[in-house]
Order: C-alpha cells, then sequence, then structure tokens
C-alpha cells in the first residue's frame, strides 16, 4: 500500500503542470469563476429548506443540497456548453469558453458531467424516496433545459423550472411531502428566474439574432423593459401570498420591500440596454435572493 501511494505521488509530481492545466480548465468548465450562478440557484433552495423545517433544518438535509446546488449547477454548465458548442464560438461573451475555445475536448467535458451527475445522485441517494423520485425529475429537467433555446423563446421559464425544482425537492426531504406552499414558492422562482434570465440574454441579444437563438429578451423586443418590471412586480405579489399564507412576520416583509428597491435598481441599470450594465443587472439578483433568505431566516430564528 506504502509503495502504490509511493509511486501514485511520483506520477503526480512528475505531471503536475498537465494536472493543473486541465485542472484550471475544468473549473473555468464549471464556472467556478463566475460563482453568480450558484447563489441564484442556492437561495431559493434555502428558501424552501427554511420554510420546510420551520426555520431549523435537519444538519444532513442542509449539507446534501448545498453540495447538491454546486454539483447540479456546474454539470448544468458543462451540459449547455456541450450543447452549444457550434454556437458558443460565435458569440462575443462566451467564445473563450473551454469547450468552445478548443481548450477542453467534448468527451472531456461529458466525462466531467457524467461525475458531477453521478457524485450528486449519490448525495441524494441519502435522502428519502420521495426525494429520490424528484430527483430523477431534476436530472430530466437538466438534460433538456439546454436544447429549449433551439425550439422555443422561453428558455427562460424552463431555466426558472429546472432551478427551483430544488424547492419541492427540499420540502420532500425534510418533510417527506410537497405542500401547496412548495409549488407557489416555486412559481414565485420561475417568474424570478425569467427576470434575471432576460437580463442576462439581452447581454447576447445581437450575437443571438445573427446565430437563430431564441430567448425571452428577443420574444420581448422592445417591451422587454415593461414586462420585466411587471414579472418582478408578480415576483413580489406571489411572494406576499407566501409570506401571508405561513403568516411569516416583519423582518420577512421588510425583506420584500428591499427586495422592490433591487429591483427598481435593476430596471435603472437596463433602461438603455448597454450589455454591461445587463449583466450587472444580472448579477445583482443575487443580493434579491440573499435578502429574501435572510428575511426568511431572521423570521423563523426570531419568532421562537
Amino acid at each position: 500500500m506504502v509503495i502504490v501511494t509511493v509511486k501514485l505521488l511520483d506520477a503526480a509530481k512528475d505531471n503536475w503542470p498537465f494536472i493543473r492545466e486541465r485542472s484550471y480548465q475544468y473549473s473555468l468548465l464549471i464556472r467556478l469563476n463566475r460563482p453568480v450562478g450558484i447563489f441564484l440557484l442556492l437561495w431559493p433552495t434555502l428558501w424552501g429548506l427554511w420554510i420546510a423545517a420551520e426555520g431549523f433544518p435537519s444538519i444532513n438535509v442542509f449539507i446534501v443540497f448545498v453540495l447538491g446546488v454546486i454539483l447540479m449547477r456546474s454539470a448544468g454548465c458543462v451540459l449547455n456548453d456541450i450543447a452549444d458548442r457550434r454556437f458558443d464560438p460565435l458569440v462575443t461573451r462566451t467564445r473563450t469558453r473551454p469547450l468552445a475555445a478548443g481548450n477542453v475536448s467534448s468527451i472531456e467535458a461529458l466525462i466531467v458531467a457524467s461525475s458531477l451527475f453521478f457524485i450528486a445522485f449519490l448525495l441524494v441517494l441519502t435522502m428519502n424516496e420521495l426525494t429520490i423520485q424528484l430527483a430523477l425529475v431534476a436530472v430530466m429537467l437538466a438534460g433538456i433545459y439546454p436544447f429549449m433555446k433551439r425550439y422555443t423563446y422561453l428558455p427562460q421559464f424552463f431555466l426558472g423550472l429546472t432551478f427551483g425544482w430544488s424547492i419541492p425537492m427540499a420540502f420532500a426531504a425534510q418533510t417527506n411531502a410537497v405542500p401547496q406552499i412548495a409549488w407557489l414558492l416555486l412559481v414565485a422562482n420561475i417568474l424570478w428566474s425569467v427576470v434575471y434570465d432576460t437580463m442576462y440574454a439581452m447581454v447576447d441579444r445581437e450575437d443571438d439574432l445573427k446565430i437563430g437563438v431564441k430567448s425571452t429578451a428577443i420574444l420581448f423586443d422592445d417591451a422587454d423593459r415593461v414586462i420585466i418590471a411587471i414579472i418582478q412586480v408578480l415576483v413580489l405579489i406571489t411572494l406576499i401570498a407566501v409570506g401571508r399564507q405561513l403568516q411569516l412576520g416583519i423582518y420577512y416583509f421588510i425583506s420584500l420591500s428591499i427586495a422592490a428597491g433591487l429591483f427598481l435598481y435593476q430596471l435603472r441599470l437596463i433602461w438603455n440596454r448597454e450589455p454591461k450594465q445587463c449583466m450587472r443587472a444580472f448579477i445583482n439578483n443575487n443580493w434579491v435572493g440573499l435578502t429574501i433568505f435572510i428575511g426568511i431566516f431572521l423570521d423563523y430564528l426570531l419568532a421562537t
């Protein structure tokens, strides 16, 4: 055993430049350099988990879902790049991605994605049967989503469903049931996802029009800012309905007020449709998700 370990260490030392370079490319492939996507998936997951557990989630469930968020978002990024490997080189923002630039092969990317999905599946096996069943649906959604932009102008709605599926999963893991409030929270997340992912799609709108990729940014056209504002209002109305049904208190509704202010700031950023400002508005949604989670967290913590 010692001899084998020594040989492995020697081999790793001899090949360290190669290992380091591949590790760097794989980290770019799964977007570890752009963690905002992880947080946009994490916050609604934690909304659901905290509400399901009434403020005191199981440590085991919490760890599994946080790790699951990181693994599934990373795997989803790789699948997206595999599906878009012929489109990404034609888009200014994505042409330097490892797969588009030829720094990672399609086979490598498939192995990375499969490995991440496998680890996530092992984690979910520690949960109850209902959670496992919902996880299988999550995998199907993650596999279908990257192709939606080819056939429909509504991939942002499908992204919201894919990202938000962690909400019923969190309820299932914590309570072994998926009540009505979980689905209402899912609706709020779908609407919110349309908001921020439309802002994201506005960055690439001109390139997408040239290559034939579809999005809500293209569908909404000149009405994009007005429609985004309307959907933002619907997000807040849905979250108010969630709070009223759960009889949440002042901290939750203060967080919604702050989120409303952030939404107004985002509208200001995207008003002239400048790509850099649209990206800033997209990233700002991380603070929306965090703010709402803090409101939920404080409400349950200080209500006891």
